[in-house]
């Protein structure tokens, strides 16, 4: 159900951030700060945090893709959770061979020498598929939270599936595929649905599909959202739960979207239906043709659009939010956007990027009359990493700051602050510098010690104030990045008080201990 009238008035818009790409269909990261843009013509290249682009492509395989066709190319790109440590990624492209048209899923290795550049001649070939038809290709390929590599096959092309592919289990094609590849050259989950039928193709995780253009991961909930591209009547979003098992039908050719399309030549059975979708052609903003996936949203720079999934339409200059709300699906739209948008993706730190296939452009995504934030933010003396890690290494001025190992630190002096945080797949991300200048605003003299902790917080968090002498009137007073007091509670005379802060948006908070009617410290507090 979406509902009406939903006021939402943030709006988007596209900051300009690289150019010079040969049809860009992709963008990713590989556990670093590093982007990985992918271009048709079958080339990789990297594109840096300033945002230059290295003049060697990370990958060039043109001499074996086939990128004649607007859906054919170098189309898909994965990193597995322990590429740091293993090198091997992961390509789908088109390419031809005796006249016949396939899509390939390829191994490919980093080399040994340089971290910016792979081997091409490298290549281990995991699957091969035949197409039909040169369209509906798909070729998106995102890991899963379980650690499978997930493949998104389209129907194989032509008007109104013709071949009935995407509901025929005997078929790779129309299909969302599963595989295991931490073991050579892959192998299928024991739990995929279809792995004990002789009838079935054991790969297959989901089906009914007309041509997936991009799906994604909730990296927090780990529920999939799944853009398919439709005839000429619908084009949709399908929801699938991080908790639900596989073998889901999503109707196509018997549904377009939520209407009829093939009944009559087509056994329905038993179909799950998009959680939203939207008519194809005109409208007041233009006309739609191709709906794009996006990303759910999970930086820290944007609080009005964590947790939302973010996509728009490739003709038409909209674009929209889904979320869930009180166990409703609510959506809001808006025109003035830009047309001409393949691809999202998102950066290390969670911030969303788009790919514009025809005017070879990277555009960064943004709140209107907001900006990013730094990947070291600060309150009083306090820095804190934007980004959450296993361990982290402190610097200032370049030079190693012993002992400063948590996500934040109490600066002793001014200077440029640098943090590299190493992640639990163990690859490490590099911040953006900041230059600090220490306040006058330090903790008062009677406060020996004040922490928050867990920090990041889900739900609750403990406080803990140690003071020389005791102080009346001890709280805390919790308030939002724009200075609004969102949360007040009283410390009593125990040290340490468990705080519920499940009923705060997710974003950053700022945590100041009060007592005796005078400031005493502040501290930051992340609410994810």
């Amino acid at each position: 159900m979406i509902l009406p009238g939903y006021i939402f008035s943030q709006a988007v818009v596209l900051d300009e951030f690289a150019g010079g790409f040969t049809r860009p269909c992709e963008i990713i990261h590989a556990g670093d700060e590093r982007l990985f843009v992918v271009e048709q013509i079958g080339k990789i290249k990297i594109l840096l945090p300033d945002g230059s682009v290295l003049e060697e492509p990370f990958l060039d395989i043109d001499d074996r893709v086939n990128a004649q066709g607007n859906g054919m190319g170098l189309l898909g790109l994965a990193f597995p959770p322990n590429y740091c440590s293993s090198g091997s990624f992961y390509v789908n492209y088109t390419y031809v061979e005796a006249n016949m048209l396939y899509v390939r899923i390829s191994r490919f290795a980093v080399s040994d020498f340089d971290v910016n550049v792979a081997v091409p001649g490298s290549e281990e070939v995991l699957m091969q598929i035949q197409q039909p038809f040169i369209t509906h290709n798909g070729c998106h390929m995102e890991f899963g939270p379980d650690g499978y590599l997930y493949i998104g096959m389209g129907d194989g092309g032509s008007e109104g599936d013709p071949f009935n592919n995407a509901q025929s289990l005997n078929s790779h094609l129309g299909k969302i595929l599963r595989i295991d590849v931490s073991t050579q050259p892959y192998t299928i989950p024991a739990d995929n649905p279809f792995i004990n039928d002789e009838t079935a193709h054991d790969e297959i995780w989901a089906y009914g599909l007309r041509n997936p253009w991009k799906y994604a991961f909730d990296k927090v909930s780990g529920d999939l959202f799944i853009a398919d591209v439709g005839q000429e009547n619908r084009e949709e979003v399908n929801h699938h739960p991080a908790e639900a098992q596989g073998g889901t039908n999503y109707g196509w050719r018997c549904y377009e979207g939520t209407e009829p399309y093939g009944l009559d030549s087509c056994e329905a059975g038993e179909y799950v239906a998009p959680v939203f979708d939207y008519a194809y052609g005109e409208n007041i903003n233009g006309f739609r043709c191709s709906i794009t996936g996006g990303r759910i949203y999970r930086g820290a720079s944007f609080p009005n659009f964590y947790g939302k999934y973010f996509f728009s339409d490739y003709c038409s200059p909209e674009y929209w939010f889904l979320w869930k709300e009180n166990d409703e699906w609510v959506t809001f739209t808006s025109g003035g956007f830009m047309n001409g948008i393949v691809s999202y993706g998102e950066d290390v730190f969670g911030e969303m990027y788009a790919v514009h296939g025809s005017d070879g452009m990277v555009y960064r995504v943004r709140e209107e009359g907001e900006a990013f934030l730094p990947h070291i933010q600060t309150n009083g003396n306090v820095l804190v990493s934007m980004l959450e890690g296993e361990s982290y290494t402190w610097y200032l001025n370049g030079v190693m700051i012993e002992g400063e190992n948590s996500i934040l630190i109490n600066a002793a002096e001014s200077g440029n602050y640098v943090v590299h945080i190493t992640s639990a797949s163990g690859c490490t991300v590099t911040t953006g510098g900041i230059d600090f200048v220490i306040s006058t605003a330090a903790d008062h003299i009677l406060v020996r010690s004040f922490e928050i902790f867990p920090n990041p917080a889900i739900g609750t968090v403990w406080v803990e104030a140690i003071l020389q002498t005791a102080v009346n009137d001890l709280r805390v007073d919790i308030y939002s990045l724009d200075g609004k007091k969102v949360l007040s509670h009283p410390l009593g005379g125990s040290e340490r008080t468990e705080i519920d802060l499940s009923t705060l948006a997710p974003g950053i908070y700022f945590t100041q201990l009060i007592g005796s009617k005078e400031y005493m410290a502040v501290r930051k507090v992340i609410r994810q």
